[in-house]
């Protein structure tokens, strides 16, 4: 029998590799920014077209390489970063497995042009799919160039797994945050579709913030400084009063790189209990430092994900860094001792003068007259009553006199009377319509049908009536919509991406959303149901629905959208309804088309029937 196993061509392991390290544009973007920092770069640019499928290129003044080094970094497994495996428990640096740019190489056409700061002239390779087609000499100015164009040309099975271009261009907005966040002190400019899309001086880390999320951030965050034995904690955390209803500014770095830790996310949010919504999320800017022996960056192939070897102290030092963080800021708010505490006097106008207060004087007032205290009167009034006591007992039926009988009226009418939201009054006459409905806990409602009773989960039925509503609305041409006083929504750069993408999808389920310029959008108008909703909040969660659940394959846009609004604007659990809307809750359920369910799968309804009601009280 012949041997079967046999070494991998360096192609093949370098596309198998790929799909590890190099799963969309954005994948690419980290990577190539990642060398021009580790190349001590102080200027970086970032230059994206097609959402980074035709061209991804990034040029910096860092210390370039020599003709040896342009043609090594194309190796697997070639790095300037570790010799020894020791050298894995004190890395500093963003990359050193040696693995990206023979990754990169192996599926796209790959220019890279190089120079040296000492030397006079520079390198220039051309890689398609892994094959150098060019090695030569070029004159190029200090630093590196390198150009990324028709990422997976070779693999075209990858690229037709790509999303809109809308959607990976957020995906390359995410790497850029991630990156230039934590390199506050470099500067950065992204072109996009050859539109300066951003401009980042060298600044401080507050600074930066505010030039990549907008002006108005600088009033949102709050200082966190901790420093122990074991780990520094420095950054930024929003007030609690910002909190928004979508993940949007979410960002741990554990030694100046970004990290993705649910346990460490939920310290901040137990930090925040209380003080925000359960359906918001804080906003926070979180820099860890610690020793590298603590930690293991090698665990996952993008090194987002790390471990700590004693992850419960930084999750309590955490915790409580942002308590008091949190405090501070309360306990500056109510005492400023720098604002000034005078009285400001405005200045007249031209020709205006002061006119002299007037006082009058009440001569009769005697302030050692004593006042007569208020007797409140508890006469009943009701003319023609000459026992009252009496008469009021003589009208009450024996069933209430003698609680062994049951009254002749029907329970529900009662129970109505006792939900109503002015006083009721006892009427014993029995209820003309058929079946009665009525509330428990002003979360459920009960009626009598001929099968038995029907309890309805008014919050669950009320989704599902809003979700068919939205989605036959999105299906119509014709809209209902509530004209408002226009309003302007502001979003992060990321999210304004996906509303420019999501546009027609919002303004088919009766929303009137337009452009407005930068990373604001105008609301003219809503869809009739979203009334008495918070119209931003109700669009964020919408998109925060979309971020978790789009696949594009078993739910579409606008079914995740109108989910999301069906949520935000039903009545909740908790909610005292009038009779009216009861009714209309238990008739809108059963005229959809899944009256069964919500939006999400849990029940809306369930009926008791007569023979189970008759077996609980069986002895």
């Amino acid at each position: 029998m012949p041997d079967i196993i046999r070494m991998l061509p360096e192609s093949v392991a370098n596309q198998i590799a790929a799909g590890e390290v190099v799963q969309r544009p954005a994948s690419a973007v980290k990577e190539l920014l990642e060398n021009s920092i580790d190349a001590g770069a102080t200027e970086v640019k970032l230059i994206i077209k097609d959402a980074g499928k035709t061209l991804i290129q990034v040029v910096d003044n860092g210390c370039g390489m020599s003709e040896r080094d342009a043609r090594m970094c194309f190796e697997r497994h070639a790095t300037s970063k570790i010799k020894t495996a020791n050298d894995l428990l004190s890395i500093r640096t963003l990359g050193f497995r040696g693995e990206a740019l023979a990754s990169v190489a192996s599926v796209a056409q790959l220019e890279l042009r190089t120079k040296k700061v000492e030397d006079e002239i520079g390198t220039q390779l051309i890689i398609e799919g892994s094959e150098v087609k060019t090695h030569c000499a070029v004159n190029t100015s200090n630093g590196t160039n390198i150009q990324v164009k028709n990422l997976f040309f070779n693999v075209p099975a990858r690229r037709n797994f790509l999303k809109s271009n809308s959607s990976e261009l957020k995906y390359i907005l995410d790497e850029f945050f991630r990156i230039t966040l934590v390199h506050p002190d470099i500067t950065f400019t992204m072109f996009n579709q050859e539109r300066v899309l951003f401009q980042l001086a060298s600044a401080n880390l507050r600074q930066r913030i505010v030039a990549l999320f907008g002006s108005n951030y600088n009033q949102k965050l709050i200082p966190v400084e901790q420093q122990t034995v074991m780990v520094n904690i420095s950054g930024f955390i929003g007030k609690p009063e910002f909190a928004k209803k979508t993940r949007g500014e979410q960002y741990f770095f554990a030694n100046s790189r970004f990290i993705r830790n649910p346990y460490l996310h939920h310290a901040v949010e137990a930090a925040f209990q209380e003080l925000i919504p359960k359906d918001s999320f804080p906003t926070y800017f979180l820099y860890l430092e610690l020793d590298p022996a603590n930690i293991d960056v090698n665990i996952h192939p993008t090194k987002t994900e790390i471990n700590f070897t004693d992850s419960k102290s930084i999750y309590a030092i955490l915790q409580a860094a942002v308590r008091q963080a949190l405090g501070k800021y309360n306990l500056t708010t109510v005492l400023d001792f720098e604002q000034e505490q005078s009285m400001e006097i405005p200045p007249l106008k031209p020709g205006q003068t002061i006119n002299q207060p007037q006082i009058t004087i009440n001569p009769d007032y005697n302030p050692f007259e004593k006042k007569k205290e208020f007797q409140p009167s508890l006469r009943f009034e009701n003319q023609g009553s000459k026992s009252k006591v009496g008469e009021w007992r003589e009208n009450i039926p024996s069933s209430f006199i003698h609680p062994g009988n049951i009254p002749s009226a029907p329970l529900a009418e009662l129970i109505d009377n006792l939900n109503a939201e002015n006083n009721f009054s006892l009427n014993l006459e029995h209820d003309k319509t058929p079946h009665a409905v009525f509330q428990i806990s002003n979360s459920y409602i009960l009626k009598e049908t001929s099968g038995g009773l029907l309890i309805i989960d008014q919050q669950a039925a009320h989704e599902r009536i809003l979700y068919e509503k939205f989605i036959a609305q999105g299906s119509t041409d014709k809209n209902p919509r509530s004209g408002i006083i226009p309003v302007t929504l502001s979003f992060s750069p990321d999210d304004a991406v996906l509303i420019k993408d999501l546009l027609e999808d919002f303004n088919a389920l009766g929303f009137d959303i337009s452009e407005f310029g930068n990373h604001d959008f105008v609301l003219h108008s809503i869809p009739v149901d979203l009334a008495n909703t918070d119209y931003h909040g109700a669009v964020e969660q919408a998109l925060e629905a979309l971020k978790n659940d789009f696949t594009g394959k078993h739910a579409g846009k606008q079914q995740i959208i109108a989910k999301s609004l069906a949520k935000s604007s039903a009545v909740r659990r908790g909610k005292s309804l009038k009779k009216e809307e009861m009714e209309a809750i238990h008739q809108k359920l059963f005229e959809c088309k899944v009256p069964e369910f919500s939006p999400d799968g849990k029940p809306a309804f369930f009926m008791l029937s007569f023979d189970e009601l008759s077996k609980k009280f069986k002895t």
